[in-house]
């Protein structure tokens, strides 16, 4: 059995791999957000209705969650780039416990780093109230709605998954069924929650906007809701029916899991 050293110096570039994805993915949605709600945007002038605004960055960020997940990094790390995707693979027994850890701590720098780089590429207006590091807090419906929010659309997203990804026809498109849950999610759930299913992402924007409102929403929704996904996947086709921890498995590269997908 491997020591964490070993585990360590074996799969670091895995993890940073997580580290990059999930800041590309903050980069972008900082980028994007700005671009079209920082008033003194050109683009927020050529969209002026709200709801269409929200759409467009439900679509752009979809598009970039498919990039990520199908890019040669993403189709190595599994792309889970979020720790509740990561927990909910450790309680369904595909990762071990030291890469887990290491996944969580590499997401959660990663995120940070993203919307700092952000931060010094588009200046001020990342710290306007319309964009806001892009935190993520309660709409005017209040907490609680926001928790049960958070909580069904990742179950959503997990059960989509799991289904997707263990299946031999749909699993290559597995990546493109969660882009596209991200972008349905973005359009209809942001104003109830600021859709986060992510704890590390709403992380990352909270700590330079010094905004804790709700936090520990987004700290348990998101894993108590990808976990009872996780439940009724097994309950109703059974833990042997989990291959792998890979979002997309049907590539080159290497597998750090525990990995039982069939090879034909």
């Amino acid at each position: 059995m491997r020591s964490p050293g070993d585990r360590l110096r074996a799969h670091w570039p895995e993890y940073l791999m997580e580290a990059a994805g999930l800041g590309l993915f903050m980069i972008s949605a900082t980028v994007v957000t700005a671009a079209l709600e920082y008033p003194q945007s050109p683009y927020h002038a050529m969209i002026p209705d709200p709801v269409a605004r929200r759409i467009t960055i439900g679509i752009a960020m979809g598009l970039t969650a498919v990039g990520l997940i199908y890019s040669p990094w993403g189709t190595r790390s599994g792309a889970h780039l979020n720790p509740a995707v990561t927990l909910t693979f450790l309680r369904l027994g595909k990762i071990e416990g030291y890469d887990a850890l290491g996944y969580v701590i590499a997401q959660t720098l990663g995120g940070w780093i993203g919307v700092l780089i952000s931060g010094a590429a588009i200046g001020t207006a990342i710290e306007h109230p319309a964009v806001n590091y892009v935190v993520t807090v309660p709409g005017e419906p209040g907490v609680t709605v926001a928790f049960l929010a958070e909580a069904a659309i990742s179950f959503g997203l997990m059960l989509a998954v799991l289904i997707a990804s263990n299946h031999r026809r749909l699993g290559v498109f597995t990546g493109l069924i969660a882009g596209c849950l991200v972008a349905l999610y973005i359009s209809i759930e942001a104003p109830y929650s600021g859709m986060s299913m992510n704890p590390a992402r709403t992380l990352a924007s909270a700590m330079p906007a010094n905004l804790w409102t709700a936090f520990w929403v987004y700290l348990t929704a998101p894993p108590l809701g990808m976990l009872l996904a996780a439940e009724v996947y097994v309950r109703g086709r059974g833990l042997k029916q989990v291959y792998c921890a890979k979002l997309h498995h049907q590539n080159g590269t290497r597998c750090i899991f525990r990995c039982d997908y069939p090879s034909n």
